[in-house]
Order: structure tokens, then sequence, then C-alpha cells
């Protein structure tokens, strides 16, 4: 193994640079791996663009990414007593809590207290560095075992696709529930998948142009915006009373105001999109037909509990990949990613 490797750094928002940096060494409890697939997440575009400044990430220059797979090429002291070894396939998560606080112990760890605390907590590829290099350094609480037969592509989409079943869980779906997920993006449409694993009956997907078309080759209901008030047509759908849970993952102030709208009396709404402005909400109803408005951060053990059906196909990683580019690429992949005409839904980068 080389003493460096190639690393995408962002100098300042939107200026991007491919740079030979060392290869970092795992600490304690930590494993370095060799990257082989990245997938560009909508908060990598915002974070290169500087939409969160200060916070992620805390200061420029910066490796983003998060989302990624490879295997295992040396451990930290204390890893191999955690069952690791060089040579395991795994799958990465972002968030290296603490471990320690109420929430961390209560197994909700995605909502760290200590949070952004050097020494305590990390957030690969947001607050600390992320993976978009050829080796990355991860605790052994943020990587899984990558079963033989998810490919590493498919690998660095399990984050996500956790994101997603954590999104559905925190809509408390039960068995026959019509659950409307709004927004057809990739997390959108893995948490269709993830509906249907909770037992939902029917899901009709939100979204317009090619990604709501890749929803309907893949079985869902859809419903285009394009096409006049969506939470009519969702109620004229279900007979007037609308959805049990909806999902909204498109994260724009109109789709969380149609999401709250299309609900039954007595419905959830279970939110993971970020808006980047605020939101106003008639909260009457909210208050007359008992409705129930939760948010949805990232994961909590459903890597794990995602990873069978990633391997069996219910949860379809593998159908919402549709670019590959190289690490030295990465500003073209980027350009793709925000390119609304190109197609793209899941991009992959191999370092």
């Amino acid at each position: 193994m080389t003493e460096t490797m190639e690393a995408l750094v962002v100098l300042e928002p939107s200026v991007l640079e491919i740079q030979q940096i060392p290869v970092p060494e795992p600490g304690p409890n930590e494993v370095l791996a060799r990257v082989r697939s990245v997938s560009i997440c909508g908060t990598d575009a915002h974070l290169i663009h500087g939409d969160y400044p200060g916070f992620w990430p805390p200061a420029f220059p910066f490796t983003p990414g998060h989302e990624w797979a490879g295997e295992i090429v040396a451990l930290g002291e204390g890893a191999d007593k955690l069952g690791w070894k060089v040579g395991d396939r795994v799958a990465g998560t972002s968030h290296n809590a603490c471990g320690v606080c109420q929430k961390c112990v209560e197994g909700r760890y995605n909502l760290c207290e200590n949070y952004g605390k050097p020494g305590l907590h990390k957030q690969y590829g947001h607050s600390y560095q992320g993976v978009d290099a050829t080796y990355a350094v991860h605790n052994v609480k943020c990587i899984f075992k990558l079963p033989d037969s998810i490919s590493f592509d498919e690998g660095a989409v399990v984050d996500p696709a956790s994101i997603a079943l954590h999104v559905a869980r925190r809509g408390n779906i039960q068995p026959g529930d019509t659950v409307v997920v709004t927004g057809a993006g990739s997390v959108g449409l893995l948490a269709g998948d993830s509906a249907l694993v909770c037992g939902a009956a029917r899901v009709i997907v939100v979204g317009r142009g090619y990604r709501l078309a890749k929803a309907a080759e893949m079985g869902f209901e859809t419903v285009d915006t394009k096409d006049g008030d969506p939470v009519a047509t969702v109620r004229a759908l279900t007979d007037g009373l609308g959805a049990d849970v909806v999902l909204e993952c498109a994260g724009v102030p109109e789709t969380l105001q149609w999401a709250m709208a299309m609900l039954r009396r007595g419905g959830r709404c279970a939110m993971v999109g970020i808006p980047t402005e605020a939101v106003a909400l008639n909260v009457q109803p909210l208050v007359l037909d008992e409705l129930e408005l939760v948010g949805s951060r990232a994961s909590a053990g459903e890597m794990r509990r995602v990873m069978p059906f990633v391997a069996d196909g219910r949860v379809r990683v593998g159908e919402l990949i549709t670019h590959h580019f190289a690490l030295t690429d990465y500003q073209q992949a980027l350009d793709t990613f925000n390119d609304r005409t190109s197609g793209a839904i899941k991009i992959i980068v191999h370092p």
C-alpha cells in the first residue's frame, strides 16, 4: 500500500480539486478501508455548494462523501477483538456517535447529544473528513459487513436505503396502510420499497419527470404534480379519505404542505427531507384531525436491518444506479447529479 492517495478536496464552496494526500492511519477501534464505491448524496451537493456555512463542513478545505462500500485493509487497536479482519467487505454510514449520552444509550445515536463535539462525535463527510478518497478510516460503530451477494456499488447505496427504512419506521406504518411518498428521488423510491417491507398495502409516489417515471416502472402508483393539485388527486385515489401515512422525502415547503393535507384523519407524516427555508403550515387540522408530524434523521440501526432486504431484492438499490464516474471526474459527476435533465438518480464514484 502506498503512503499517499487521491482525495477529492473542496477548497472553498464549488471549488474542487483532486489532491495527493497521506493515507490515514486507523486509531483504536477503527479500520482503514480501501474505498471501492461512493454514492453522491443530495447533502454532498449542498455541502459542496456551501449551503450549510460553518456547520457542514465546519471549515474548508474539506473532503465530502459518506455513502460508500469497500474492504478493510488494516485494523486499528481493538478492532480485531470486535470481530473485524483484513479483507472484510463493508458498507459504511456517517454517524460516529459518542455512545454514552442518554440518546446513544437508548439506541438513538443519530440524535447524539454530543453531536459535533471534538473527541466525542464525528459525522463522516459532514462535520469530519469523508470518503471521497482511495482509502478512509472509520470507527467500527459505522461499518457493517456486506454480504457477497451485494456488490460494492449496491453497498454504497445501503446507507440511503437505511435512511429510507428509518423514515418508514418513523411513519409507524401498519399492515394494510395506504402510504404516500412525496418526492421521487433515491430516498423517496427506497422509502416506497421500505413502506412495502413494513406492511403497506398501497404506495403512491408523488413527483414529476423521469424520477416519477422510474417510480411507475418500479410498480408504484404515481401522481404527477404537473397534472394539477396532487392533494385532490390523492384524495380521489383514496375515496376522499387520504393516506394513513405520508413519507415526506422532497424537503421543500410545498411538498410538506401537500403531505399534511393528504393525510387521513389520525394520520402521520414522517419527514426526512430537509428544507432550506421556512415553511408555513395550517395547524388547525393538526389539532382537529389529530394528525402527527415527526422528523426522521439519518438512521439508527437500520443499516443491519435493511441489508437482508437489499440482498433479496425487496429494497431495490441496484435499480436506482444510473451513472458511474472515476474520482478524477468528480466535477462531471456532480454536474450530472445537479442536472435535472440528466436522468440521474444514484451516481456511483469509483476512487
